[in-house]
């Protein structure tokens, strides 16, 4: 009997319900928001070869110890603003003006004896006009003479030296600028060449970057320059090329360009990198990011809206401009042409869309008042 009961429900059962799930999902549009869509836009697309490299000040300083000594101040740190000739580090000189005093001395000793020298010789010279004394020994009053001389000369560039030398322990700024590097501390010992503090003047940045060897015949010297600089997004800078290096690079075999940067009210922060692209020629064309771009062995398509029916177009791409990373299209999309900002999943061609619209916002809770209003009640 439950045998005959299965056989019976089975035949009950007939043929299976149709599976309607694939075609109501057929049916379905598909649901974007605005920030899913971007406007293929026409803008000027420079052409050039790529630059990257840093930001660079161009007049610059670096302050060395001339002496060795200990450091006793250091009176300006990172940032601080200095004017030309302001004292910025101290070194002990006491040994130094040791050797000044000393100096001093010896040529004190030196101009007595040239003195003394002298009047010896004057007065061999007025015996010699009498016959007093011999030829030799007006001769040999002259050699003491020059002798002295020569003596006190050489005492007065002991006592010069030792002068600069003592002026040498205090490091003064070279010209108006910004102190850019501190390396040293009060109670270091500073070594003969010891880099002690850095100094620039912000006014006078550049771009010191570096191009493929094979694109230097493309540049030459007053050729526009934009660029980008990690740390300001957003922000496009523009420049000219002040002079191509006339050798490469031995490690990489790059070429150094130095690029003026034209007057901006932003700060620029030395020594961020910058990346950009010398336009040796320039053109209007239509272009899209990256992102929008489905690429399938050596074709490239792209989710085109229109009328609210997505469509899969293929399109002919130029050149991709590494600052910002859109990609030219040459074909297959216009200027003002809606497109997906990011393809992704099972998209269908010919696909309805739709756009969501904004989630209204939740009421607002009951004030207290209105609560404690419920409650008494």
């Amino acid at each position: 009997m439950l045998l005959a009961a299965a056989f019976l429900l089975s035949a009950c059962g007939g043929a299976p319900a149709p599976d309607v799930t694939a075609d109501a999902k057929a049916d379905q549009p598909l649901l974007l928001v605005e920030q899913d869509v971007i406007v293929a836009e026409e803008r000027a697309f420079g052409q050039g070869p790529v630059v990257s490299g840093s930001l660079q000040p161009e007049q610059r300083a670096q302050l060395r110890a001339e002496v060795a000594g200990i450091v006793l101040d250091v009176l300006h740190d990172n940032g601080d603003l200095v004017k030309d000739g302001d004292v910025l580090v101290r070194i002990d000189s006491t040994a130094l003006r040791d050797q000044l005093l000393s100096a001093e001395a010896s040529e004190r000793a030196a101009k007595d004896a040239l003195d003394q020298a002298r009047r010896q010789l004057e007065r061999m010279q007025t015996l010699s006009g009498k016959g007093l004394v011999t030829t030799q020994n007006l001769e040999e009053a002259e050699s003491l003479r020059n002798q002295a001389q020569s003596a006190l000369a050489s005492a007065h560039a002991r006592v010069v030296e030792a002068r600069q030398q003592l002026s040498k322990t205090t490091v003064r700024a070279p010209f108006d600028g910004v102190v850019s590097a501190r390396q040293v501390s009060a109670g270091d010992t500073a070594q003969l060449g010891k880099e002690l503090l850095e100094v620039m003047v912000p006014g006078t940045m550049r771009l010191e970057g570096l191009i493929a060897a094979d694109q230097v015949g493309r540049v030459n010297a007053g050729d526009a320059v934009e660029f980008r600089v990690n740390g300001y997004p957003g922000h496009a800078f523009r420049g000219r090329v002040d002079r191509v290096n006339p050798i490469a690079n031995a490690a990489t075999r790059q070429v150094g360009v130095m690029v003026d940067i034209e007057p901006t009210e932003t700060d620029l922060v030395a020594g961020l990198y910058a990346e950009g692209r010398i336009e040796v020629a320039r053109r209007d064309a239509v272009t899209a990011p990256e992102s929008a771009l489905l690429r399938e062995g050596d074709d490239a398509f792209v989710w085109e809206i229109e009328d609210g029916i997505l469509h899969r177009r293929q399109v002919e791409t130029g050149e991709q401009d590494p600052r910002s990373g859109v990609v030219e299209i040459l074909a297959g999309v216009e200027a003002g042409d809606r497109l997906l900002r990011r393809p992704l999943g099972a998209l269908r061609d010919g696909a309805r869309v739709e756009f969501a619209q904004p989630v209204a916002p939740a009421k607002a809770p009951p004030t207290d008042t209105a609560a404690q209003a419920v409650t008494d009640y």
